[in-house]
């Protein structure tokens, strides 16, 4: 599907930036995870690009964005305030809504849960992505519980987040791209869960530069969690087999966002990119009910 490109000034960075879809349609903006670039997000726009306006970026080191050689620009500061650049430059007089999935979503709820977030998010829908702060604080309920059912959650997710120590270890992630596991990518994960992921032809850069979102924020958010709220409509999508991230860690979310929408569906990680159909008609369905939510208020406002 063909797009109109172009690129921004990030946070010290430019971004490559890319639309589709009605120019007269709600604004929604995608942020894809790791270890993908913007074309993860295509069998979903061709789902919704009759509808909608339909926005996406390269997150920095991945796909044609730029990529940092530092390992502290890629703390979540810096992405915060590249997804805030994008916003105000694809949609600079009203809110856009918010999908996110994997890293995309990690990166996101910095933003989501910034004081001035309504201002410049109408929705943010949320899938297989937890704030880092709210895990952080996750760990420390169950812990200080001493319960066996906290101390079993948590040593289930740690389990399930084998691939966060190895991503901290030097040299041998990388390698490991390098070695084939980039070029074998779609295969793995259709053994993993079924889903038919398109090829990227940047897999190979993806997967290495990506692996600095995991060691530039994982230790410092989860060992120091800072209080984040957000008064942002949140659809929180929970894939109930997805082998990376355990769907008990939302279970608290509600403790932090006043206006929560939670929906289970039993799918693996990439599931519902792949095979979008699902995806797009929830999307639809929350987009469209928080638009008609803002427009009394808008104009009771004016």
């Amino acid at each position: 599907m063909n797009s109109e490109n172009w690129r921004i000034a990030g946070d010290g960075v430019e971004l490559a930036v890319y639309r589709w879809g009605n120019p007269q349609g709600i604004p929604l903006l995608l942020v894809h995870g790791y270890p993908d670039n913007h074309h993860i997000w295509l069998p979903l726009i061709e789902q919704l690009a009759g509808e909608f306006q339909l926005f996406a970026y390269d997150v920095r080191g991945c796909g044609h964005s730029a990529r940092p050689a530092r390992l502290r620009d890629y703390q979540l500061p810096h992405l915060s305030r590249d997804l805030q650049a994008v916003i105000r430059a694809v949609s600079p007089d009203r809110p856009v809504h918010l999908l996110a999935h994997d890293w995309g979503s990690i990166q996101s709820w910095e933003t989501v849960t910034e004081p001035h977030s309504t201002d410049l998010l109408a929705s943010y829908t949320s899938l297989s992505g937890p704030c880092l702060d709210h895990v952080g604080h996750w760990l420390r309920a169950r812990l200080q519980q001493r319960s066996t059912a906290g101390l079993r959650s948590v040593a289930k997710q740690l389990l399930q987040s084998w691939y966060i120590a190895l991503f901290h270890l030097p040299w041998l992630p990388e390698l490991t791209w390098r070695l084939g596991l980039a070029r074998h990518w779609p295969k793995v994960v259709r053994q993993l869960e079924g889903s038919n992921l398109a090829v990227n032809p940047q897999q190979l850069a993806d997967g290495c530069h990506g692996i600095a979102l995991y060691r530039a924020n994982f230790i410092r958010r989860l060992y120091k969690p800072r209080a984040r709220y957000t008064q942002v409509p949140v659809q929180l999508l929970v894939p109930t087999a997805d082998r990376f991230v355990n769907p008990r860690l939302f279970d608290d979310l509600a403790q932090w966002a006043s206006n929560l929408q939670r929906r289970e569906v039993a799918a693996g990680h990439w599931q519902l990119l792949a095979e979008p159909l699902q995806l797009a008609a929830w999307v639809r369905e929350f987009v469209v009910q928080q638009e008609a939510r803002r427009q009394p208020s808008e104009q009771s406002a004016a």
